[in-house]
């Protein structure tokens, strides 16, 4: 079956030049993790409607999703704050879903020990990586950027890789996922030092990011053994 695991990017720019809205800690991290909720929920509509897809409608639906992470990241502060950001997360995530949705069909089907493994490790990689940039006292802001152009570098080769017909490289795929793993730290770090209510949905699309990004490498890994 053609692989469609190329993985994603996302915005990593916070709102500078706006007026910040002040919020407290405890309440941000319950609305950047209930706006990641609901994403993964899109996401997995997606998988779900889009399981009989074609491999080409997949593509077509993988790289629209694509474009709009890259629309949201340059495409100004309306993609970032306010209900047509939160629209367009969970417009992108059921896209995402979509695309994935062949490939998450056919584990279902043939072999799903790999799909359970891979969920269950990416919970426990979000955890933990979550929860070590919660604690670090160090400040990370300043690593977001240029993890988030490494990753954007990485997806780039590995769906010129895919059009080519070389399918998904698992070497490429795998530091997607490592890269994505320190971007968690990085946001739930910069979440407790820098965040404000201003910046949960671009919080919460760079952790959604991160997390299929986790999980479709793993599920290179263990579809693969």
């Amino acid at each position: 079956m053609d692989d469609q695991r190329s993985g994603f990017t996302y915005p990593a720019e916070s709102s500078f030049g706006r007026s910040r809205v002040e919020i407290s800690t405890a309440q941000l991290l319950g609305q950047v993790m209930f706006l990641v909720a609901v994403a993964l929920g899109f996401a997995v509509l997606g998988t779900f409607l889009g399981r009989e897809l074609e491999v080409g409608a997949a593509r077509i639906c993988s790289f629209a999703g694509f474009g709009m992470l890259l629309v949201s990241s340059f495409g100004g502060e309306r993609f970032r704050v306010g209900p047509l950001a939160m629209g367009w997360l969970f417009a992108t995530a059921l896209l995402i879903g979509l695309g994935l949705g062949p490939v998450i069909g056919y584990f279902a089907e043939v072999d799903p020990a790999p799909l359970t493994q891979a969920a269950g490790a990416t919970a426990l990689v979000v955890a933990g990586t979550g929860s070590l940039g919660f604690a670090l006292s160090k400040d990370l802001k300043s690593w977001m950027r240029p993890l988030s152009f490494l990753v954007f570098g990485l997806v780039i080769v590995s769906l010129l890789l895919m059009l080519a017909g070389g399918g998904g490289n698992p070497l490429i795929s795998i530091a997607i996922g490592a890269v994505s793993a320190l971007l968690i730290v990085v946001d739930f770090n910069y979440l407790r030092k820098h965040g404000t209510e201003d910046d949960a949905v671009m919080l919460a699309t760079g952790i959604f990011v991160s997390i299929v990004n986790i999980f479709l490498a793993l599920l290179n890994i263990f579809g693969n053994r």
